[in-house]
């Protein structure tokens, strides 16, 4: 009794509302003005004038295409990324549950994938899952390959950096390694005419990494990517073997005019980098007739246009620095 009395005690010295709060904010609602909005949202879509998928074909799907990229890793590097113990005597079950499940995903999201591009270009969609079939079978048989490239990305990276301690660490946490997984993966698919999937793995690599690498370029085994942030690599360029390449360099394209995407699709427009050669930091080298030969060192913060002979060393000139402290005279 007592203590309603002081529950209705404190009402009285703090006064009770004559509408209740859940009234007043009620009052303050906008639903009745978002059907304006809808409409509005609806006019967009109905004119073309904004983007939209509205249609029974289905699309692939983001979650999934990085799923298969977790699980295409998961075969690459066994006992890595799993939570499963592994042993000898249960590997091959273990890669052969893998591998079953991700060709079944490949096919399902590879579908779609032909559906989509088929109706995006208004085109009659034919035996596309015969197709996914083949393709997925064939993108399959390209791992053995894949892991052999990425076993050679391991082994120049521990040899170009002494702050890396085994490969267990490269593999856990470089960024530059996942990148070339992504890429790996996905230039396969690429090669395989595979529509807009290794765009999205690659891409979703890019987020996760800061590392940009085309599924188009062509990549020799033993790139090393130290550091990473910042690194772009076009759809068109060309590496060769054993290359190591530091943070914001950018092998890109000379400037383009409005309508490249439709005139220059099948033109080389990025750099060839030949074998053995090192470009550090912060620099840029554009063209497509731009080659820079086997062997050559390219310094940090250089912006190279033409092709540069093999064995050569380009450094930028040490610029003047200027000091000035308001303490001294």
């Amino acid at each position: 009794m007592s203590s309603v009395r002081t529950i209705i005690d404190i009402e009285k010295l703090e006064g009770v509302a004559e509408i209740c709060e859940h009234e007043e904010i009620t009052s303050t609602s906008k639903h009745h003005l978002l059907p304006a909005v809808v409409k509005r949202l609806m006019q967009s879509w109905s004119t073309k004038e904004c983007y939209e998928h509205i249609s029974p074909v289905a699309i692939p799907s983001h979650h999934a295409v990085i799923d298969i990229i977790k699980q295409a890793r998961r075969i690459l590097f066994p006992g890595f990324f799993t939570t499963a113990k592994l042993y000898s005597s249960n590997l091959e079950y273990y890669i052969g549950k893998e591998t079953t499940e991700l060709y079944d995903k490949l096919v399902e999201q590879i579908t779609m994938a032909i559906r989509h591009d088929c109706r995006r270009h208004g085109e009659p969609c034919t035996n596309c899952e015969k197709r996914a079939h083949t393709i997925s079978y064939r993108f399959i048989e390209t791992l053995p390959g894949v892991a052999s490239a990425l076993a050679h990305d391991i082994r120049a990276t521990l040899e170009g950096d002494p702050a890396s301690k085994s490969p267990d660490e490269v593999i856990f946490s470089y960024p530059g390694l996942h990148a070339m997984t992504v890429y790996r993966l996905a230039h396969e698919l690429h090669h395989l005419a595979v529509p807009i999937i290794p765009r999205i793995m690659t891409e979703w690599a890019h987020g996760e990494t800061g590392i940009d690498i085309n599924p188009g370029a062509h990549i020799e085994p033993g790139l090393f990517i130290d550091h990473g942030t910042g690194v772009v690599i076009g759809e068109t360029t060309i590496i060769g073997k054993n290359v190591r390449i530091y943070q914001g360099v950018t092998l890109g394209a000379l400037s383009l005019p409005r309508d490249a995407g439709d005139t220059l699709k099948n033109t080389k427009r990025h750099p060839t980098i030949e074998d053995n050669v090192i470009i550090y930091s912060n620099t840029t080298i554009l063209g497509g007739d731009t080659v820079i030969g086997t062997g050559a060192v390219i310094g940090g913060n250089i912006w190279l246009t033409e092709s540069v002979s093999p064995g050569t060393k380009v450094l930028a000139k040490k610029p003047e620095l200027i000091y000035r402290n308001p303490g001294m005279s």
